[in-house]
C-alpha cells in the first residue's frame, strides 16, 4: 500500500500541488533573502563609530554607482576640498569613481546652513533618502564629520559595482570639543607618512587634536634653525643593541648604534595643513624645564651644571643625568623665547604643550644661584621656582597671542589663568584645575596610556606594565569627575588618549596598540553619555575590523574581548 497519501489526488491536481510547493518555496526563499539584505543593510547604518546622537532608519535604499555625484555651492574652496577627499575615499575604500557631471542624479549634496546652531560648532545632520543623500551644517567641519559617518553607512559587499545604502536619518554632534591623541615620536622615531596615517586613523572616528610629543630627554625632532645643533646633536642618540627602557644592562656586547631623526619645518607644516584637511589641530609639545636633556646635550650653556652630556638613550642612568633648564639663568629664556618663536610660526594653534612633568629638581637644590632667586622672588621653595619659571614663559606666549598646556605637576606652585592642564596622574589633576576654574583635560593613564598592555601579558607584544588598559576599560572610562559641581564640570573642556612608544619601535606596533581603543576613546568622547552601552559597541566592531583589513591597519581582533581579572 501507498502511505505517501499523494495517490488520493488525481494526477491533474498532483501536478499543480507540486508545482505551488516549488513556488511557496521560492517565494518564501524571496522574502527571507529580502529580509536578511534588509537587516544587513540596516546592520550596516548602525556600525557608525562614534556612535551618533540621533540615528532613525527609514524605508528604502540609496544605490551607490558610478553615476553618484557630489553637489555644492562651487564659491566655497573648503567644500570644494570636502569633495576631493570624498572622492578619494570612495575610490579606495570602496572602489566607486564619482561622475564628475554636476546637477546630476543621484546625488550628494552638501549645505551649509549657518542657522543651524542648535549643533554646535560641529555638529550636522545626514539624511540619506533612495533619489539623494544630503548633508546639512554649520560650517565645513560638519560636513566633514557627516562625510565619515556617511563613508561608515556604506556596505562591504564583494559586487563593489553598486552599493545598497539604508535609507537613514542622522542629527548629531560631540559630548567634547576636545577629543584628542597624543603621539610619543621622540623615544622612537616615525616618518611623515607614518604621522599621516596616524592622523587618518584619528580623523576615521572624529577626532579633533594632535598632541605631538616632539621633544624629551631622548631626543629633538623639530627643526629649529637658529639653533642648528638641537637636530645636528639633539636628534640623535647612540642605542646599545638589545637594550630597554627603564632596564639597564651593563652586560650588553652589542657596538652601539646611531639612532634619530627629525622633522624639517617644512615637513612639520604639511603635516600640520594634512591636520587641518581632516578638521584636526596640531599641538607641538615642547617640554621645559625638566626632560631636556637633548637640548642641554646640544646647548650646556643652558643647564644649571653646564657640563657636557650626551642625549640619553634608553640605558641611560638618569641618576647620573642634569636634564633641566636652569631658571636663574637669563639666557636660557631668551633661548627658548627664540625657539618658541619659530615654534609659533609653523603651528597656528592657539596652545602651545610645554611639558611641565616629572621636573627633578635636585640640580635646582644644590644651585647657588636658582637658591638666590628663590629669595629675591619670594619663592616658597623648588616647585615655586617652577611656576616661575612657567609663569616666565606663559607670558612670553601670551604676548603672542598663545596660551600654554601643561602636564599636572603644573598646577605645582600656582599656574597663570588662562593655562590648561592635562591630568595624568589619575584624575586629582583635573579635578584640582576645574576647581581653580583652569580648562582640564581628562588624560588619566590608567586607562587612557595606549602605551600599556590591552591583552594578555603572555600573548601580547612586550609593553608597559604598569595596569592592562582593555578595550572595555577604556570604553567604561567616565571624563567628568563626580567631585565636581555643576558649575565646575563646564572645566572639563575633553579627553585625550596617549601612545608613548619606549617600548613600540615600529609604526605598525603603534597601530596595532591604537585600534581598536581609538574606537572607545572616539564614542568616549564624542557619543552622548546616556547612550554609550558595551554590548552594542561590540556589535558595531566587526564592521570596523572590515576596514582596518582594507586600510591594511594592524590589529587583533582577540584584543576586543579580553577582560582584566585584576
Amino acid at each position: 500500500m501507498d502511505h505517501s497519501g499523494l495517490s488520493l489526488f488525481p494526477p491533474q491536481l498532483l501536478c499543480l500541488y507540486t508545482l505551488d510547493i516549488k513556488f511557496m518555496i521560492k517565494l518564501l526563499s524571496f522574502f527571507l533573502l529580502t529580509f536578511l539584505s534588509m537587516t544587513s543593510m540596516a546592520q550596516s547604518t548602525m556600525n557608525i563609530v562614534p556612535l551618533p546622537q540621533t540615528i532613525e532608519m527609514k524605508a528604502g535604499t540609496f544605490m551607490l554607482d558610478k553615476n553618484f555625484s557630489i553637489q555644492y555651492a562651487l564659491e566655497n574652496p573648503e567644500l570644494k576640498r570636502l569633495d576631493i577627499f570624498l572622492r578619494g575615499q570612495l575610490k579606495n575604500r570602496f572602489g566607486i569613481k564619482v561622475s564628475n557631471k554636476k546637477n546630476h542624479t543621484p546625488a550628494l549634496i552638501f549645505t551649509i546652513d549657518e542657522k543651524l546652531t542648535r549643533l554646535g560648532n560641529e555638529g550636522y545632520t545626514l539624511i540619506i533618502a533612495p533619489d539623494q543623500i544630503k548633508i546639512t551644517a554649520p560650517n565645513s567641519k560638519g560636513i566633514f564629520y557627516g562625510i565619515q559617518s556617511f563613508l561608515q553607512c556604506i556596505p562591504f559587499q564583494s559586487n563593489q559595482k553598486s552599493l545598497a545604502i539604508p535609507c537613514t536619518f542622522i542629527e548629531d554632534q560631540p559630548r567634547f570639543g576636545w577629543r584628542g591623541m597624543m603621539l610619543d615620536v621622540v623615544r622612537h622615531f616615525f616618518t611623515v607618512e607614518d604621522v599621516k596615517n596616524f592622523l587618518d586613523i584619528m580623523s576615521t572616528y572624529k577626532m579633533n587634536v594632535f598632541h605631538w610629543h616632539l621633544v624629551d630627554d631622548q631626543g629633538w625632532r623639530l627643526q629649529i634653525n637658529k639653533y642648528p645643533k638641537l637636530t645636528s646633536v639633539g636628534a640623535w642618540r647612540m642605542e646599545t643593541p638589545g637594550a630597554v627602557y627603564y632596564a639597564k644592562n651593563d652586560s650588553l656586547t652589542g657596538t652601539p648604534k646611531r639612532y634619530g631623526g627629525f622633522y624639517t619645518q617644512q615637513q612639520a607644516r604639511d603635516i600640520v595643513q594634512y591636520a587641518a584637511d581632516r578638521n584636526i589641530m596640531v599641538i607641538p609639545e615642547i617640554e621645559m624645564p625638566g626632560h631636556s636633556q637633548a637640548a642641554l646635550a646640544a646647548y650646556p650653556q643652558f643647564s644649571c651644571e653646564n657640563i657636557p652630556q650626551e642625549v640619553a638613550s634608553s640605558a641611560s642612568d638618569f641618576a647620573k643625568l642634569y636634564s633641566n633648564y636652569c631658571p636663574s639663568n637669563d639666557s636660557t629664556f631668551i633661548f627658548l623665547q627664540d625657539v618658541l618663536n619659530e615654534v609659533m610660526n609653523i603651528f597656528p594653534s592657539p596652545y602651545i604643550h610645554i611639558g611641565g612633568d616629572e621636573v627633578d629638581k635636585r640640580d635646582w637644590k644644590k644651585h647657588a644661584k636658582d637658591q638666590a632667586l628663590i629669595k629675591e622672588k619670594n619663592l616658597k621653595d623648588e616647585n615655586g621656582l617652577q611656576s616661575y619659571f612657567i609663569h616666565r614663559i606663559a607670558d612670553y606666549l601670551k604676548a603672542h597671542g598663545k596660551n600654554i598646556i601643561g602636564w599636572d605637576e603644573t598646577l605645582d606652585g600656582g599656574l597663570s589663568p588662562d593655562a590648561l592642564v592635562q591630568s595624568w596622574r589619575g584624575t586629582s589633576g583635573g579635578i584640582a584645575a576645574a576647581k581653580q576654574k583652569h580648562g582640564a583635560i581628562m588624560s588619566p593613564a590608567n586607562p587612557l596610556y595606549f602605551n600599556r598592555y590591552q591583552g594578555d601579558p603572555k600573548t601580547e607584544p612586550f609593553a608597559a606594565k604598569f595596569t592592562i588598559n582593555t578595550l572595555k576599560k577604556v570604553y567604561q572610562y567616565e571624563p567628568v569627575p563626580v567631585e565636581l559641581d555643576s558649575a565646575q564640570t563646564k572645566y572639563i573642556i575633553g579627553v585625550e588618549g596617549a601612545v608613548w612608544v619606549e617600548f613600540i619601535k615600529t609604526y605598525p606596533q603603534v597601530q596595532y596598540m591604537l585600534l581598536p581603543r581609538i574606537l572607545a576613546l572616539a564614542e568616549v568622547t564624542w557619543s552622548a553619555k546616556k547612550d554609550r552601552q558595551w554590548d552594542g559597541f561590540l556589535k558595531r566592531l566587526p564592521y570596523q575590523f572590515k576596514l582596518f583589513a582594507k586600510e591594511k591597519w594592524n590589529f587583533d581582533e582577540k584584543n576586543t574581548t579580553f577582560e582584566d581579572v585584576k
